[in-house]
């Protein structure tokens, strides 16, 4: 039986930059961010507040080895993003539980 778990935060407001996405390049404004938790990794994707399209955050997935973790990348991710600058997702500079 596969584990696995998600969260989402509507109405990130990014920092100026926004956050970087592999399939558009950086997008700003009003964000929601999605998280999905499955066999240890924690994959971040994140639309315009109200859209349809989902586009993956640059440097998703994160190593994840337990849902404590894939929440923890979760809040790193909206905490990232709300700073902006093209933000990415990175291990090194998230200070993940566990070396994530």
């Amino acid at each position: 039986m596969d584990t696995w778990a998600t969260w989402t935060t509507a109405g990130v407001i990014s920092g100026r930059g926004g956050v970087m996405t592999d399939e558009v390049g950086a997008i700003t404004g009003d964000l929601t961010v999605h998280t999905t938790w499955l066999e240890g990794e924690a994959a971040v994707a994140v639309q315009y507040t109200g859209a349809e399209d989902w586009y993956t955050v640059t440097g998703s997935p994160i190593h994840a080895g337990d849902e404590l973790t894939g929440r923890a990348v979760h809040q790193k991710a909206v905490e990232t993003i709300r700073s902006g600058h093209a933000a990415r997702l990175s291990t090194e500079d998230q200070g993940l539980p566990g070396g994530a």
